[in-house]
């Protein structure tokens, strides 16, 4: 089992490879990473434009930069390689993520070890999970919910993909690596769809979210974050553990696991401060 904690990414952006224009502003928006796209955001003609501007992506800046890449079948993979291997980039994000061995395939192409977050959008790739996130550069995976709704050939609704969603937590934590990402809500103009669906990730054990607006990000980290009510339930549960293990808070027993929860909220909220 890895015990790799050093990526944890809540509310990475995605941010078209062909609009350098709006990396300036992705940068301010809070979002913990970037992620300029190369991929389903670039329309086949101007592949190779977007690839041309990652060569003006700056080396200084407030947060992580990813770059995803065309899928490994495809044929603009390994012209992307090449020019992610000499940008700045901080780590690739590998859409349609089948086997293990494409994650190899990418870094022998790069000739470096660059983070990987393999999306996960297909059957096989989920099939294939567990020797994927065995990878030494896969610390988090995420969740292409609308590719494997396409693939499957099922509704992309809540109901119809749990099962691929659980699994990928499960697998997660079995493998060691940190709480993976969900895909992305395509609501625009109603934050409250965005609340909803993130709500529903943290509440099956997503780590974070994928978020294809500005506005979407700071939506997305309020829920992720510990709210004033949960941080004051958390510090009047280990006030009432003080000298022993056992205490009784709100007429409910808070015993071993209660109290590691209010810990990690405690934990998680002065992390954010």
């Amino acid at each position: 089992m890895k015990n790799n904690q050093s990526l944890c990414l809540i509310s990475p952006l995605f941010v078209p490879a062909d609009r350098p224009d709006r990396i300036g502003k992705a940068l301010v928006s809070g979002a913990d990473a970037i992620i300029v796209d190369l991929e389903d955001a670039v329309a086949p003609e101007n592949k190779i434009q977007a690839r041309n501007n990652l060569e003006t992506l700056e080396k200084k800046r407030q947060c992580p930069l990813y770059i995803r890449v065309n899928d490994v079948n495809s044929d603009w993979f390994h012209d992307d390689i090449a020019a992610v291997a000499l940008s700045s980039a901080d780590g690739i994000i590998l859409p349609k993520a089948e086997d293990a061995q494409s994650i190899r395939t990418l870094l022998e192409l790069a000739a470096k070890q660059f983070p990987v977050i393999p999306l996960i959008e297909t059957a096989v790739g989920l099939d294939n999970l567990a020797e994927i996130m065995r990878q030494d550069t896969v610390s988090q995976v995420a969740f292409g919910s609308l590719d494997f709704a396409l693939d499957l050939n099922c509704s992309h609704t809540w109901e119809a993909l749990l099962m691929a969603r659980s699994e990928i937590i499960l697998r997660s934590r079995l493998t060691g690596l940190v709480a993976p990402l969900d895909g992305v809500t395509t609501e625009l103009d109603d934050m409250g769809e965005v609340e909803k669906d993130a709500k529903r990730a943290l509440g099956l054990g997503f780590g974070g979210k994928l978020a294809i607006h500005p506005k979407q990000v700071l939506c997305i980290k309020k829920i992720w974050f510990p709210s004033s009510e949960e941080l004051n339930w958390a510090t009047r549960v280990m006030d009432a553990v003080k000298g022993g293990s056992v205490a009784r808070i709100d007429g409910a027993m808070v015993d071993r696991p209660v109290i590691e929860k209010a810990r990690r909220l405690l934990e998680a909220g002065a992390g954010h401060e």
